[in-house]
């Protein structure tokens, strides 16, 4: 099941293990569960320290569980976590094996005190790049708190209960038989739903921060880059964020970062925060900006979070970054997570055999058309304009495909579903002003972006397109504060150019900070 050098680099992990590990299978006769017995038995042969059986009797199979002998496993995988899960895989042997994690000791043993019985389910699909960092976050959670149990399934070898559940994006957790979340969840969100006093505390401590030389909302590409530059400078710094990594945790393919052939969005993400937390950056991640105040009699720019909190700073560097653009059609918002989607890697698996849509023709909706092709029965590509607008390359790939319908001169008008899932997708043909409907399980959008701009309305001059109006030095229309990266007019949403960007405006900044210290 594994190769060589896999074998090789697991069996150096699992010298890590500080405690015997058992792992217990539940297995059937398909073929799925011949792969997951040759998988623990690879495992088994690497570590003294680990048993193998084979007599589970869960009710999911394919599965096993991961725990220590004579206790109740906590841990549990259905389905084979290899792909992006297998670090998952990794982190539980590890972890139920006595190594200790890499979280912050305050969080350890704030998950240690939590009361009560969760019983989480999370469904995933093994080519889902923001799966693992929820799988990871509850398997921890499952080591750390005995009264907390954590199961990983792969939609795509449990259809029925996909069906079921009526389960059309992932990541999607259940708590003890109920919806928690749905998306990319990192474990401080998850302690903070548990622990609903969690935010109140947090505001507190926030509000006694001291004033920020440089504050940076924005933890994507630009906001490192403009975290750095400052933290180099010897300045007191500060970096809010909404998300670490912003955008990129959902871009996977990274072919044009220069001197980096290939990367993967979250890979980068990690190494960008790896890099700012070099320095001494006080990083205060999963919180939003709400407002952007006027300078109050100290002469200090605020920023107002949405837990209440208010930072002050004599700079600002603001680089919140782009979300998704939706389509902003009827039944759009009511099938979100229902057959509207918008990361066909991540929820492309659950659509297996059906027929779907992909909303787009530029580079990103025919990538998703082309890698949909390959799982789903039928792609539907529906664009605005009168042709495609992806690279050459792509268009070719893209008409070879023989289970593929490109239609053009489209308008989007009306997502229609049967109150519980989507069933088809209303459009309107530009040129005979003819409306059509398609019979569809599944919607991708795929329209690009839109800037993260909309809590600063009022405060600083934004372009017709919501964008940060910001002059060659990143300077804003409000004296000390500076903007970067894809929420800017900058022209070229892309991720090299967002990181100058926010090198740039933190240059800007410190040169303000010289300029209205000086002595006059």
């Amino acid at each position: 099941m594994l190769d060589n050098a896999i074998k090789a680099q697991l069996k150096a992990y699992l010298e890590k293990l500080q405690q015997p590990i058992e792992l217990v299978a539940s297995l059937d006769g398909s073929d799925k569960s011949t792969e997951m017995r040759e998988l623990l038995n690879d495992i088994g042969a690497l570590s003294p320290l680990v048993t193998v059986r084979d007599d589970g009797n869960d009710a999911r199979k394919p599965s096993f569980s991961v725990g220590q002998p004579g206790e109740t496993p906590r841990i549990r995988f259905a389905g084979i976590p290899m792909g992006h899960e297998f670090t998952s895989l990794v982190l539980a042997l590890l972890q139920t094996g006595g190594h200790p994690p890499k979280v912050d000791a305050a969080l350890i043993e704030l998950i240690k005190a939590i009361p009560g019985t969760f019983r989480f389910e999370t469904f995933i699909s093994l080519s889902c790049h923001n799966c693992p960092d929820v799988v990871q976050a509850l398997n921890l959670m499952a080591v750390l708190n005995p009264g907390v149990e954590s199961v990983m399934i792969d939609g795509a070898l449990f259809q029925d209960e996909v069906n079921t559940r009526q389960i059309m994006a992932v990541p999607m957790v259940f708590l003890n038989g109920e919806i928690f979340g749905q998306g990319r969840m990192t474990i401080e969100e998850v302690v903070a739903k548990l622990d609903t006093g969690m935010a109140a505390r947090d505001a507190e401590k926030l509000d006694a921060r001291e004033a920020f030389d440089v504050l940076i909302v924005g933890g994507g590409p630009a906001g490192a880059a403009a975290a750095i530059y400052a933290a180099r400078k010897g300045i007191r710094t500060g970096v809010v964020a909404e998300r670490f990594g912003g955008q990129v945790m959902d871009t996977m393919a990274i072919e044009n970062f220069i001197s980096v052939q290939r990367t993967e969005g979250p890979k980068l993400a990690a190494a960008l925060e790896q890099h700012v937390k070099e320095y001494e950056v006080d990083i205060m991640n999963l919180q939003r900006a709400e407002a952007l105040l006027p300078a109050g009699d100290d002469g200090l720019n605020q920023i107002r979070l949405a837990n209440g909190a208010i930072l002050k700073a004599k700079t600002v560097v603001i680089a919140t970054g782009a979300k998704w653009r939706e389509m902003n059609v009827p039944g759009e918002q009511e099938y979100r997570g229902k057959g509207v989607a918008y990361c066909p890697h991540c929820d492309g698996p659950l659509f297996k055999g059906k027929r779907v849509a992909v909303i787009g023709g530029g580079n990103s909706g025919v990538e998703a058309a082309i890698d949909l092709a390959g799982i789903v029965a039928h792609v539907t590509l529906i664009e605005f304009d009168t042709q495609l607008r992806a690279d050459a390359v792509l268009q070719k790939k893209l008409r070879s495909l023989s289970n593929v319908t490109i239609i053009v001169s489209a308008l989007s008008s009306e997502v229609t579903g049967d109150g519980s899932k989507v069933n088809g997708l209303v459009y309107k043909d530009r040129v005979s002003n003819e409306m059509h409907r398609i019979d569809l399980e599944g919607i991708f959008v795929q329209i690009g972006l839109l800037p993260n701009t909309d809590w600063l309305k009022g405060t600083i001059e934004l372009s017709p397109r919501g964008e940060i109006e910001i002059d060659a030095r990143c300077q804003t229309s409000m004296p000390g504060v500076f903007a970067a990266g894809d929420a800017t007019t900058v022209p070229y949403k892309q991720i090299i150019i967002a990181m100058g960007e926010g090198s740039k405006a933190s240059l800007s900044a410190f040169d303000h900070l010289i300029r209205t210290s000086a002595p006059k």
